[in-house]
Parts: C-alpha cells; structure tokens; sequence
C-alpha cells in the first residue's frame, strides 16, 4: 500500500467511521502525513501497528525543534496514538489499544466569558457593521443561538431549515452526532424569525437554515471575522470570540444556579468532567468581583 492509501483509510475511519469534525479529521490526517513520511517506504499496516514509543517520541522531538508548541505535540501525539490503534486494528492485532506514552503538561486556561451587556453588543454591533440589513439580521441571529442556547458555531451553521418555524425548543446535532434538546428564549426566537423573513434565498427544509451573500451555506470564517471587526470597535478583548459566546452562556446559567447535570445536556458535553471546567470559570469571576469591589483587595 502506498501513503496516500493510509490517509485515505485513516480519512475515511474518523469522517465516516468516528463522525469527527471536518477540522479534526484534517488536523489529524496532517498529523499522521508527516509521520509517514518520516516513514521508511514499503510499509504495511501490520508494520505501522509495530510502531513503538521510541518512534513517537522520537518524531515529536524533531517537531518539537521546529517550534511545535506544548499544546500543540499534545494533540498531535494524541493523534498518532489513535492512529497506530487503527493500524493494529487494520492489521487483525488482538491489542488495538493505543500506544502507552504520556504527552507534554498543558496547563489548561480558563474559558474567558463576556458579560451579558457585551454579549448583546456584540451581536448588534456586528449586525450593524454588516451594510446590508438580511446579512445583519442573519449575523444577529447566529449570534444569539451561541448565547442564548450555547451552540457551538458549527452546529448553529448546520442547522437545516426544516427546523422553522422555531418552537420552544430546538434539536441540535453535536460532536459524535449526539442530539440534544434546548430551550430557546423569545429574543432567539425572533432574532431567527426576523433573518428569515428577510433572506432572498430560498430556504427548503433540506437546506442549511443560514446562507452565504451568494446563497451557499455561511462558511465559519465570515462569522469569526465580523465579531473580530466587532470586538475591537467595543473595545473588547480578542478573548471575545464566537465561541466565548457559549462559554458566556454557560457560566451565567452556572452563576443563576443551574445544576452541573443540566448544564452538562444543554452544551452536549459527552462527559461531566467537561462541564465542570464552568465551576472553576465562576470561581474565577467571583473573585475578581471581589478584589474590584472590596476596599482591602
């Protein structure tokens, strides 16, 4: 087999087979790419499921000389990781467990929240920035699903148009395809409905919910770019991204006293320990409420 018939089966297992996002699996077939090419030719998958953790070890140093950060070989080594199980998998071994070596310390930063005034700002800061009222209304409404219902943006972007006419829920397809319901406030509600009487596109119910200037689906980058317009007109920290958006919606809902559970299945998180992270976020507000606000502090 060559290495373009690797990646191809290694591209194939994590969009079909593991349903991985289209940013994962291209990280991760990058990933491996470099390794195979690291690689002697004429490998096979029972050759590449030998691959021990000295060859890890080794290949991520050479990566790690050309600048590659903690973070970073983390993700990558993870990456390989899985990689040589599916290779084991491929080659019929019994242990298709992923290889035994521990990555670099990554010390994991907090989620930076907005406040709910900057959420709202934002929103219609970047919808006024936008010149042409459909594509404002449309920008307003994303943006109000990542706050108002913690979307990520990808699965406000892949919502189809059969879900109109919005009720008082909406079913959102996450990470791994797992669905989950969440409740929608009204100013959501009216923020989609006002796009939709306004969009000149079509919107069958077997098509994306929000388009594009030129009717295709609207791509992530358009979006990410108008809140960075956006944010430095406010004043706003580059922190202050789409996805601090759910973050946002998080720990205000955490801060009002949701349970961790019920917070847990409105952001579709696979495991509690994700969402606990959101207890540490609050910890960390409170506190810097208390040293602008306490004369001693």
């Amino acid at each position: 087999m060559t290495t373009a018939d690797f990646l191809e089966a290694w591209h194939n297992h994590l969009a079909l087979g593991r349903r991985r996002s289209p940013h994962t699996v291209r990280a991760y077939t990058a990933t491996v790419a470099r390794l195979l090419h690291a690689l002697p030719e004429g490998q096979s998958w029972s050759t590449l499921a030998r691959i021990d953790a000295t060859t890890l070890r080794n290949h991520l140093a050479e990566r790690r000389a050309d600048g590659l950060g903690n973070v970073s070989a983390a993700r990558e080594l993870s990456a390989l990781k899985s990689f040589i199980a599916f290779a084991r998998e491929q080659a019929g071994d019994a242990d298709t467990s992923r290889p035994r070596l521990r990555g670099p310390r990554v010390k994991k930063g907090l989620p930076r929240p907005v406040t709910p005034d900057e959420a709202v700002n934002l929103a219609e800061m970047v919808a006024d920035d936008a010149g042409v009222p459909w594509i404002a209304a449309r920008d307003r409404a994303v943006l109000l699903l990542l706050y108002g219902a913690g979307m990520r943006i990808a699965e406000a972007l892949a919502l189809p148009a059969s879900v109109l006419p919005l009720g008082e829920t909406v079913v959102i397809t996450g990470k791994g395809g797992r669905q989950r319901v969440v409740p929608l406030l009204p100013i959501v509600s009216e923020g989609v409905s006002d796009y939709v009487a306004q969009c000149p596109w079509p919107l069958a119910k077997d098509e994306p919910l929000f388009r594009g200037a030129k009717g295709g689906p609207l791509a992530q980058g358009m979006v990410q770019r108008a809140v960075a317009r956006a944010r430095t007109a406010l004043g706003l920290p580059a922190t202050a991204t789409p996805h601090a958006l759910r973050h946002s919606f998080a720990t205000h809902l955490l801060s009002a006293g949701a349970d961790l559970r019920s917070l847990q299945e409105l952001l579709g998180h696979a495991s509690l320990s994700s969402t606990q992270i959101y207890t540490r976020v609050d910890a960390a507000t409170l506190l810097d409420v208390y040293r602008n606000a306490h004369p001693r502090a």
